[in-house]
């Protein structure tokens, strides 16, 4: 005989000590169950499924399609509004097709209401009751807590009445769902066949603004906040399990937990660990951004990010005899380093690289950065500087530069804003570079001949000793070294996109910018796409595969050039086994039209877009997520076709 057993908790920041109490208690009332399988999905999967040796996990994304689908057949849209997060998720075709995730904090979630409720002493239920009474709704935006906090005091100075504010939230929480992180330009193209999930949906008032911001009725299942679990048991069922490992009522009496920090010296990150340890030696490690701490070794498959790492720290470095240049290795120096490297060895010249970037690192240079508002690239470029004052060299070069090279992808060839003054900032802000050479002036690489003509003059400012007509051999060699460093990236990538088309494995294009192949900056993400099995490439190397063609915005930026060629050619290689990831930096206001314009290409082409906002982020638990609904979704779409 079934038996269908179900509980709704709060994990209370812990989930094991709930989880703990429900299967002691099932075990207790349901002495003679047999349990078939048993499996965990969410933030908590792994954690879960590591303490009481469940059989499975299921990405959340997964989990919720499923059960949405035994309800409605035919979805085509799915919107989970949680406590803490968003998750919506397009369907084509029997397939998860696009999936769209809040960023950077719960803003417009559950716990959203629950933050105003509490303001009013009422339970949340009580509270959002009160919407439906509402006669006038307050206009509150779509803006995060802190802001709405203001929004919000203003109404109730203006006469609201706590309906017609909690209307408004509701109001607010649907607007920010579908204009932010969904980003539609109108919400009643989503779909006809829309199932609504979360426990925020089990809120009258927010339902019903839902329906009238669409334009017509949704589904809401009367097991809305249980979606995910739901999800999890059509899996198990689906996949046939017999006889289930999760741990007996004799074990679960017997069950411990312990937890110690450690740092792991496994690689260069040096994470801080949270080691969970169960009885029977069973363990579970959080902080960790590989898996090489857990699995005992890093993926082996090809990651052209790592490959250009060690391509940049192996170049020479140089005699010295005229003294040692220092240069930062961030932002577009981690691209044109070739070239100055080759230019000043050249001239005799030792040249010193900063490390890679660190936590550490940026603390160094942390008391200069005059605003919190520049994109963390950018402000990790004051540690660089820091380390190389520290290091005593005679010179540090960081020029200003507007343009960089044209590769005739766009309609311009700038720098950003950011990348193209910030030495002007470093000048004014750290008070040791006046106390060395610094060589911040405007320069063009875009126009050889008259770089040639013109750096002379500029360097002998500096060190009037050197002959120009040496300056000008140096230059030339230069120009040589970038085209070499850029042509072995382009043929390695090429090279490794051909050889995962013949193993049949899957391929990432991991698109950002020069600098997001340091891994304090990227999080280490190249590495974590590697240990779930795919290949790693960057826009680099899969441009130049891309003619010119025309784009729906301004094409002005070399970087960006390269990304929507990259997105172009993912989306008309007819590979399913090649797919794009789009690193963001949260504090860069030109993705703003990057990210639309590289989602528009692929769609155009039938093609997943999955973005990852990186920044100061620590914990990859929601990149994780991502990374692995994109493959779910790649396996179902694959599985889909296969069965049409």
């Amino acid at each position: 005989m079934l038996h269908r057993v179900q509980l709704y908790l709060s994990n209370k920041g812990n989930p094991v000590p709930a989880v703990c109490d429900f299967l002691m208690s099932f075990y207790k009332e349901y002495p003679k169950a047999t349990v078939a399988g048993a499996a965990s999905t969410g933030y908590g999967e792994a954690l879960v499924k590591e303490a009481f040796r469940l059989d499975g996990g299921v990405v959340e994304t997964i989990a919720h399609y499923l059960a949405a689908k035994q309800l409605q057949p035919d979805v085509d849209f799915i919107i989970d509004i949680g406590g803490q997060d968003i998750k919506c998720f397009r369907i084509r075709d029997g397939a998860i097709d696009d999936i769209f995730l809040n960023e950077a904090c719960s803003s417009g979630c559950g716990s959203f209401i629950q933050t105003f409720a509490s303001t009013w002493g009422l339970p949340v239920s009580e509270f959002a009751a009160k919407g439906l009474l509402a006669e006038h709704p307050v206009e509150l935006g779509s803006r995060c807590t802190v802001f709405m906090n203001s929004s919000v005091k203003q109404a109730q100075k203006d006469g609201a009445s706590l309906e017609d504010i909690s209307a408004g939230l509701s109001i607010s929480i649907v607007k920010n769902a579908l204009y932010k992180v969904i980003r539609t330009a109108n919400a009643r193209e989503l779909g006809r066949h829309i199932v609504v999930q979360g426990g925020t949906f089990l809120n009258d008032a927010v339902l019903r603004a839902f329906e009238r911001e669409i334009g017509h009725d949704v589904v809401r299942p009367n097991i809305a906040g249980l979606m995910g679990a739901y999800g999890v048991a059509v899996w198990i069922r689906d996949t046939g399990w017999g006889h289930s490992n999760v741990l007996s009522l004799d074990e679960l009496n017997h069950f411990t937990q312990t937890s110690e920090s450690a740092r792991c010296n496994g690689c260069e990150n040096h994470c801080q660990l949270n080691i969970i340890r169960f009885d029977g030696g069973r363990r579970f490690i959080s902080g960790n951004r590989c898996e090489r701490v857990v699995r005992g070794k890093r993926s082996d498959l090809p990651n052209l990010c790592a490959e250009k790492r060690r391509m940049l720290r192996s170049l020479r470095q140089g005699s010295g005899e005229r003294g040692t240049i220092g240069i930062p290795m961030g932002l577009n120096m981690y691209e044109l380093f070739p070239f100055w490297n080759e230019l000043f060895t050249r001239l005799g010249f030792r040249v010193l690289q900063s490390p890679e970037s660190s936590h550490a690192l940026y603390a160094r240079g942390q008391m200069t950065i005059p605003s919190d508002t520049a994109c963390y690239p950018a402000k990790m470029m004051h540690g660089h500087i820091e380390w190389l004052l520290e290091q005593g060299a005679d010179a540090i070069f960081y020029p200003c530069m507007s343009y960089n090279f044209d590769e005739h992808k766009g309609d311009n060839h700038y720098n950003c804003p950011v990348v193209a003054y910030y030495p002007e900032v470093l000048r004014l802000n750290i008070p040791g570079l006046k106390r060395v050479k610094f060589i911040g002036d405007y320069l063009g690489l875009h126009r050889p001949a008259d770089f040639e003509k013109r750096f002379p003059r500029i360097l002998c400012a500096y060190f009037p000793d050197i002959p120009a007509r040496q300056i000008r051999d140096a230059v030339r060699a230069a120009y040589a070294a970038y085209d070499q460093y850029m042509q072995s990236v382009r043929e390695r990538g090429q090279q490794m996109l051909r050889q995962a088309r013949a193993e049949g494995r899957q391929v990432i294009v991991l698109c950002g910018r020069p600098y997001h192949i340091d891994p304090e900056i990227s999080h280490g993400i190249d590495r974590l796409v590697g240990e779930l099995g795919a290949v790693v490439v960057t826009e680099d190397a899969i441009a130049p595969l891309v003619e010119k063609f025309p784009t729906a915005v301004l094409n002005q930026w070399t970087y960006h050039a390269r990304l929507y060629a990259a997105a172009k050619y993912v989306a008309q290689c007819g590979d399913p086994g090649i797919n794009l990831v789009q690193l963001v930096s949260f504090g860069c206001g030109v993705d703003a039209i990057t990210t639309d314009e590289t989602r528009r290409i692929l769609q155009e082409g039938g093609r997943l877009y999955t973005q990852i906002k990186i920044d100061e982020i620590t914990n990859l638990g929601t990149v994780r997520i991502r990374l692995r609904s994109l493959f779910a979704a790649l396996d179902q779409e694959a599985r889909a076709h296969g069965e049409s």
